[in-house]
């Protein structure tokens, strides 16, 4: 696990509203977790590209890779067994445990925009110290039925976190991924997510693409490696509904 920081200098340059940037907050950072308690949803995929649709627009964006698996660290080509520091090294306090992630981010929240922060698939220390130091949760759902159930599991989560350590802490929307938009399948889940979310379900759709698996190969977001393509596309559509919500 490890710490990514992904600099705006380093992202092509988009050219965009003024009034698309929302004033920073005087606590510094949003700090936004990506959670599902299911596998296999996109999760890590947004964290990196949502971050990076977010430096594209002058943002000062950190990322954080929660995750024992280290997949958000060597999307980007670090190799997590290099790296001399890690977030092993900021979690293993035995006092507080839960709060460890937001006393250590406490220090630096001023220096960014945003903090991203990728969670594992389950819940466990990790998750809960990732949904401790946020103010807002990106839900990525695949659009099938199976997957949506976790929803159930994570909003049972989201309540004991508000009620024993974050009450602030909301879900920011529920991103619907991995749709293939050739299937009567998705469409109806869709249809299912809205009918039970309303308008907690972003317009923004993530649809399958090989994209997703060729760009980690070549270490780098899918926003650098098809700039053009309908992929970057839509993370940059959900960065535009993020920020406008964060300006209501």
């Amino acid at each position: 696990m490890g710490f990514f920081e992904r600099k705006p200098s380093a992202m092509p340059e988009q050219t965009e509203s003024a009034t698309a940037v929302p004033e920073p907050t005087e606590s510094g950072a949003q700090v936004i977790a990506f959670a599902n308690q299911k596998g296999g949803v996109a999760k890590t995929t947004t964290t990196l590209n949502l971050a990076a649709a977010f430096g594209e627009k002058g943002h000062r964006v950190l990322c954080i890779d929660m995750d024992p698996q280290g997949n958000l660290t060597m999307s980007q080509g670090i190799d997590p067994d290099s790296l001399e520091v890690s977030m092993y090294d900021v979690l293993s306090t035995q006092i507080g445990r839960e709060r460890s992630l937001e006393k250590a981010l406490a220090p630096i929240k001023q220096d960014y925009d945003f903090i991203c922060i990728d969670t594992p698939p389950s819940l466990g220390l990790l998750t809960i110290n990732a949904l401790t130091a946020a103010d807002k949760v990106i839900v990525p759902v695949q659009c099938e039925y199976l997957s949506m159930r976790g929803l159930i599991q994570l909003q049972n989560t989201m309540s004991m976190i508000r009620e024993n350590l974050n009450p602030e802490v909301q879900i920011e929307g529920i991103l619907p991924t991995l749709v293939d938009t050739r299937t009567v399948h998705a469409k109806e889940a869709i249809e299912l997510l809205e009918e039970n979310f309303g308008d907690r379900v972003f317009a923004s759709r993530i649809t399958k693409t090989v994209r997703f698996a060729e760009a980690p190969v070549k270490g780098m977001s899918v926003l650098k490696y098809d700039p053009d393509g309908k992929a970057a596309y839509a993370y940059r559509q959900l960065a535009r509904e993020v920020l406008e919500n964060g300006k209501r």
